[in-house]
């Protein structure tokens, strides 16, 4: 199982992204808001597009017609995007999920998912048996509620994948104001801090 502690540079590294839709949305009750769980998900997918970084989009159950499709605030970040849609609770189990992640040809994956106790902590967990090395950005998670959040990142951390934040993850990515996606990067978290002082306070 991966276990590397090395920081993640975006030439490597891929975003995985899975089932932010209504539903889950709706039921998220651990301790970062939907709303702030949004905009962190938009922050990284905008750092993955201004690095050049892959990114792969999933959900579960919308053509089955159980859940609706992802919550239209981040598919607009992704247009054009080819939305993997399972039936799997565990993305790792999808095929075609699978695939995806091979083909970007990064050993280095950076996760996020709704909820963090199921279909983030299953695909981590087989994806580290698998090989790749795995952060996952826990203001950008959330779950049915915050002791099933917090066994989850405990249950996350112990198997060896390193928790983040979705701001430290984009600095770690570049880490140098002079490398050549520095200006992306500082215009990338200066109107972030702009749509974070405008959320509401509780």
């Amino acid at each position: 199982m991966a276990t590397s502690q090395r920081v993640f540079k975006h030439e490597d590294s891929a975003l995985v992204l899975i089932d932010y839709q209504t539903e889950m949305f709706d039921n998220v009750r651990s301790e970062t808001p939907a709303a702030l769980i949004d905009l962190n998900v938009r922050l990284l997918i905008k750092a993955a597009q201004a690095f050049g970084m892959p990114v792969i989009l999933s959900t579960v159950g919308v053509e089955m017609g159980v859940n609706h499709p992802t919550r239209q605030s981040i598919a607009d970040e992704l247009p054009g995007i080819q939305v993997i849609d399972r039936s799997s609770m565990n993305a790792w189990e999808d095929e075609a999920f699978r695939a995806a992640v091979e083909k970007t040809g990064r050993k280095k994956l950076i996760f996020g998912a709704l909820y963090t106790e199921i279909c983030l902590t299953f695909p981590v967990i087989e994806a580290m048996a698998d090989g790749y090395d795995v952060t996952f950005i826990v203001d950008a998670v959330g779950g049915m509620s915050q002791l099933a959040h917090r066994t989850a990142v405990d249950r996350l951390t112990h198997a060896g994948a390193a928790p983040n934040t979705a701001m430290a993850m984009v600095t770690e990515l570049f880490r140098d104001w002079a490398s050549p996606v520095a200006n992306d990067a500082r215009n990338l978290l200066k109107a972030y801090a702009a749509d974070l002082a405008a959320l509401p306070s509780n």
